[in-house]
């Protein structure tokens, strides 16, 4: 059974970096070969958690990776990341396009906030607007459990908040390294699964 202790006023539901550019076919991610299944089936699954967040008074909280814009519009790119997605180009990413925003499955949001690196705490509004709304509580999901969701998960445990993982509401680009990124959160966060947390909350227990 999921623990829900805070109230789901104070809870949100923190989708990381669940965007058009990382998931649709028309993405950028698409467009450079970098579509994965377990990704793209991410959506579907946590949109019944979503809806009932929302309809219960839980928060929806989510994070967009961007590619901010220099002269010309040419995107500033971090050297690790050119070498990574040398596909990445202009317009990928860029604030207010539609491959930034997040994907329709899962929008929109109560709070929005962007980010440059992976943790969505590192040089963002993050932890203040989640302070102003008195969200105590974070249930995490979304890419890549390696990447933006560990490095956000651990520095929302620094900062003392409660956190959920989603262990099958999260992916990597591949099984094991998805794995491999769950078990190293547990000393940080609670683990569960989108089922029983819908359960816990559909029940009230929150």
């Amino acid at each position: 059974m999921m623990d829900i202790s805070v109230p789901i006023a104070k809870t949100a539901l923190l989708i990381v970096d669940l965007q058009n550019d990382f998931l649709h076919p028309d993405g950028a991610y698409a467009r450079g070969g970098q579509a994965n299944a377990d990704i793209a089936a991410l959506p579907a699954r946590l949109k019944p958690l979503a809806d009932a967040m929302r309809r219960k008074g839980g928060w929806i909280v989510s994070t967009h990776f961007t590619l901010v814009p220099a002269k010309g519009g040419e995107p500033l790119i971090s050297s690790h990341l050119k070498a990574l997605r040398p596909f990445l180009r202009k317009g990928d990413f860029a604030p207010g396009s539609w491959g930034q925003a997040s994907v329709d499955d899962l929008a929109p949001a109560d709070l929005s906030v962007e980010k440059v690196a992976y943790s969505a705490f590192y040089m963002t509004r993050l932890e203040w607007v989640l302070r102003k709304a008195g969200i105590e509580k974070l249930i995490a999901c979304g890419i890549v459990t390696n990447g933006g969701v560990a490095s956000t998960v651990r520095d929302a445990h620094v900062r003392d908040f409660e956190t959920v993982v989603l262990a099958d509401g999260c992916a990597a680009f591949s099984p094991e390294t998805h794995r491999t990124a769950i078990d190293a959160l547990r000393p940080v966060a609670a683990i569960g699964t989108v089922e029983e947390t819908l359960a816990a909350i559909e029940a009230g227990r929150g």
